[in-house]
């Protein structure tokens, strides 16, 4: 088996372990999480003193962001969501509160606003992304269609990105492909931030 194969393979395993045991978690549990990753994160300066920040709205067994977005944006920060575009890429508009968001054709919530194009992130400062698990390099292992990898390709120098995840997603080691872009933070529940790499 080629080198890229046997990444693949073992990043396919891990992803259908790390979904099995968010699909043990209880609601109780999951919103616990919500909660914690909302308090953690508002603490952090980098992303309550103004600017422009992308995040994500949580869909089935993420960690949940809905408290976390309406936080933010309720402290003034200018908070981009992804618009998922046929092909897999993310375009990005402005969360404007709860009531600005619709379903989206993968089952996210998404912003009904003006499109601003997949090159807005370039221009914000902190991006907050997805992941299923995260090593301590920063390595990160999505759902496998690479949309949080291009976004975070296109994000400008020194700008902070950071993976919500649970408890016991922060793992040894995380299998990479060459098209995989690593994370420099993560925020668990009962660990709170953590710079990694």
């Amino acid at each position: 088996m080629a080198v890229g194969a046997e990444s693949a393979a073992a990043k396919a395993a891990l992803r259908r372990r790390m979904l099995a045991a968010r699909q043990g978690l209880t609601e109780a549990e999951r919103s616990f999480a919500g909660s914690a990753l909302r308090d953690t994160l508002l603490e952090r300066p980098e992303l309550t003193m103004g600017g422009t920040l992308a995040a994500f709205s949580a869909m089935g067994t993420e960690p949940p962001t809905g408290r976390l977005l309406y936080g933010l944006w309720k402290r003034g920060a200018y908070v981009l969501l992804p618009v998922l575009l046929p092909g897999g890429d993310l375009d990005w508009a402005a969360y404007d509160g709860p009531d600005s968001l619709a379903p989206g054709p993968a089952g996210a919530l998404e912003p009904t606003g003006p499109r601003y194009g997949v090159d807005a992130v370039r221009r914000v400062a902190a991006m907050i992304v997805p992941a299923l698990a995260v090593d301590g390099a920063g390595r990160r292992l999505g759902r496998g269609g690479g949309s949080y990898d291009r976004a975070l390709a296109r994000m400008p120098a020194g700008a902070l990105t950071i993976a919500a995840i649970y408890d016991g997603e922060l793992v040894d080691e995380v299998p990479v492909e060459p098209h995989d872009r690593p994370v420099a933070a993560v925020v668990t529940p009962g660990g709170g931030f953590r710079r990694l790499g």
